[in-house]
């Protein structure tokens, strides 16, 4: 009978030098994605913008009101995309008529902005939207470029996860880095916003690809609670630390150009890792490869100083197993052919998609939040780490079912209480917003763990990497959910709470993981899907108990 693969390497302990190293290690790995993630925030920031007027012989009286004013959102503004016919005015002006005087301005036709546009540097130097002038009938340019990163970031987690399980979770790791920083980099060679574009989604297939690979290669790796610390913490600090830096890069180096090498070519030292990074090898044994992965358990002990087994894996599995181990090799079908998984896995879909829609959606709204968006992004990326260190500290007590539950509906409620918020209480709506930001981080984070802790070893990298291109499904759509503001103010919060609360309702038909160990093979998972009522799930007696099944 197959042994668990923890209990065959217990003698290694939980935290000695060599999980110290994988630790912290894949912890930096993921700096570079948050830096790439919320770069998008500021690359592609529009700044205040109108009509360029060509050196004409105009009176000042006519300079100052060529532009537009129009009515917006009850402020009035100048116009962003409309001037006063300048034939007309260069005439007006030369007879000596007066605007507002002589002429009646509300009668003066208008024309688009023929010459280009002023763009204002008092927040942003350049961004994308500057170099490319993707404003007015261009301006669906601007939210359409992050779809298309998302759009990267959706194919790269379909193609990475399946490969990961087919040929390693190494490989994966360092060639999607690889990717996510040559790409980045070549972004600022882009001679328009079509090349740009293209680049921005090869780019993007190595994001979060690469985040996936670090987050199942360490939850492989590593055992009890410190695989816990790890998925709820240790790789979302990285993560969050990287983001944390993006509002202060991007608040020195205001164009995009040097903000974009200054966040993406760190990520070069971090390709220096492959010498220490270890393959997976609970991985490596699904695979029947036995000899490797015993390497990488001997190496292992004589890093923790511990003295291994002769003959590590005598008794993990008997010879039929084995061969079952290397014959078998789930694909992607599997997540929907096989019946135990058929109907857990629409169901994570649909949560992977409500939760990173909110998480992306409101991310990439922050900068709009107030006047300095150097600070609002800050702000919001600061709500992540408590969300990261309550997910850590629920999941060593706390079953994960009602656990995603209540951290979803947080998430939508507080986003369906902000219709409620007075016009004269911005501060309000704005708290509301972070503690919906809070939710769905915290949900977010968990539901990486909790689909890595349902499927089993030979199909986890898959599994996860299917249920991630839903989410980029969403997060494709975050970039123009706010927009919707445009039919009706509230729209984005009402959509988002719905799917929250739909979302909620399907998790309680997820099968309970808490305190038991990863499965290693879909028999295993298939002996866990009995789905209960949620009130029954029990917890381990004893926090010794819950130690020694981990």
């Amino acid at each position: 009978m197959m042994r668990n693969f923890e209990e065959v390497t217990a003698f290694l302990g939980h935290w000695g030098r060599f999980q110290q190293v994988v630790f912290f290690l894949l912890l930096a790995s993921t700096i570079p994605n948050g830096l790439g993630f919320v770069s998008v925030v500021f690359i592609s920031a529009i700044p205040k913008h109108h009509c360029k007027i060509p050196d004409v012989n105009l009176t000042l009286e006519w300079l100052s009101v060529i532009i537009p004013a129009k009515i917006i959102n009850g402020h009035q503004e100048l116009s962003s995309c409309t001037r006063y016919k300048l034939d007309v005015v260069r005439n007006y002006s030369a007879q000596g008529l007066l605007p507002g005087i002589d002429v009646n301005l509300t009668n003066l036709e208008e024309e688009s902005c023929l010459d280009g546009w002023n763009y204002s540097k008092e927040i942003f130097q350049s961004t994308i939207v500057s170099q490319f002038d993707l404003v007015c009938n261009d301006g669906w340019k601007q939210p359409f470029s992050s779809t298309v990163y998302f759009l990267g970031v959706l194919f790269g987690s379909f193609f990475a996860g399946h490969i990961a399980d087919r040929y390693g979770r190494k490989p994966v790791f360092f060639i999607t880095m690889a990717v996510q920083t040559v790409f980045t980099v070549a972004l600022i060679f882009s001679p328009s916003w079509v090349i740009f574009a293209i680049i921005f989604f090869i780019s993007g297939m190595g994001q979060m690809a690469n985040y996936v690979a670090a987050f199942v290669l360490g939850t492989e790796t590593l055992s009890g609670k410190i695989r816990i610390l790890f998925s709820s913490l240790g790789v979302c600090l990285g993560f969050t630390i990287g983001s944390l830096s993006v509002p202060l890069i991007a608040f020195l180096l205001r164009d995009w150009k040097p903000f974009l090498l200054a966040t993406s070519l760190p990520a070069l030292i971090y390709l220096l890792l492959w010498w220490f990074i270890p393959e997976s090898p609970r991985w490596l044994f699904s695979q029947g490869r036995l000899e490797e992965a015993e390497a990488i358990i001997r190496k292992a002990a004589k890093m923790n100083k511990v003295e291994a087994p002769e003959d590590i894996f005598s008794d993990y599995c008997t010879e039929k197993e084995l061969s079952e181990c290397k014959e078998a090799k789930p694909n992607v079908l599997d997540l929907l052919r096989n019946r135990k998984m058929r109907p857990i896995t629409p169901i994570l879909w649909l949560v992977w998609f409500t939760l990173l829609t909110g998480y992306y959606g409101l991310t990439l709204n922050s900068g709009n939040l107030s006047s300095d968006p150097y600070l609002s992004t800050f702000i919001s990326a600061a709500v992540e780490l408590p969300a990261y260190i309550f997910v850590w500290l629920t999941m060593q007590y706390l079953p994960r079912r009602l656990t995603l539950i209540g951290v979803t509906l947080l998430g939508g409620l507080a986003l369906f209480f902000i219709q409620l918020v007075p016009k004269s209480l911005p501060p309000l709506s704005i708290t509301l917003e972070m503690l919906g930001k809070y939710g769905f981080t915290s949900g977010a984070t968990l539901v990486f763990t909790y689909t890595a802790e349902i499927y089993p070893t030979p199909i986890r990298s898959t599994a996860t990497g299917t249920c991630s291109i839903f989410s980029r499904v969403g997060t494709c759509i975050a970039p123009f959910l706010f927009q919707l503001r445009e039919i009706y103010e509230h729209l984005p919060y009402i959509l988002l709470g719905s799917m929250t609360l739909i979302s909620a309702l399907a998790i309680l038909f997820l099968p309970e993981t808490f305190g038991k160990p990863l499965p290693e093979t879909i028999g295993q998972m298939s002996e866990r899907t009995r789905v209960k009522c949620p009130c029954l799930t029990q917890r381990p007696k004893s926090v010794v108990d819950l130690e020694s099944r981990m």
